[in-house]
């Protein structure tokens, strides 16, 4: 087999290298090799290192992404509440399309959502304190609310990480604060 790119030898089998190289970060380049039955010379030729190999995928992954969603945020514009509710309403539907990520290891991933699961509790118990005092409204979904802090901690701080500043964070926080703010009665 002939590796010309990372992108032909990726899309040249979606399901299967996609999801390995995807997984490059957590698995050995020898686990690469064997699932992706290239031999060490061809991964070493393309990719001099793990470390490029990881840094391809992130590149080609990040340029999977925004080929996905440039034509949708030129097509829409994003500057009214339509179209904001349009955009997420297609980016959920690419998600779902998508699938989920590949499970490599179930066990973890139940962990991890078990972590998360009591992380968003937390905050949910505050909130239904605050509606039980009597600051937020009766009818606010304080399940709701908690995801979408949740979400924008943790969204905040992967951008936080790689942006190496806390505006992404600050951002996500104030905004989902702002939101739970509007529930007041």
């Amino acid at each position: 087999m002939k590796v010309r790119s990372l992108a032909s030898w990726v899309d040249s089998e979606p399901s299967g290298r996609c999801g390995l190289i995807a997984m490059s970060a957590v698995v050995s380049t020898e686990d690469v090799q064997r699932a992706a039955d290239v031999s060490p010379s061809q991964l070493y030729h393309y990719f001099g290192d793990r470390r490029s190999l990881i840094r391809a995928v992130i590149a080609h992954q990040t340029q999977a992404v925004l080929d996905r969603h440039f034509p949708l945020l030129d097509r829409l514009r994003l500057d009214d509440f339509e179209a904001l509710d349009a955009w997420r309403d297609a980016v959920i539907g690419m998600q779902r399309a998508a699938g989920l990520v590949a499970e490599t290891d179930p066990e973890a991933r139940a962990d991890l959502a078990a972590g998360f699961a009591r992380w968003e509790t937390a905050i949910r118990d505050g909130l239904d304190a605050m509606r039980a005092r009597g600051e937020l409204r009766p009818d606010a979904d304080t399940g709701r609310l908690a995801l979408m802090l949740l979400a924008a901690a943790r969204g905040g701080q992967l951008l936080t990480q790689v942006r190496r500043d806390t505006d992404a964070l600050e951002a996500a926080l104030d905004g989902a604060i702002d939101q739970i703010r509007a529930q007041r009665p």
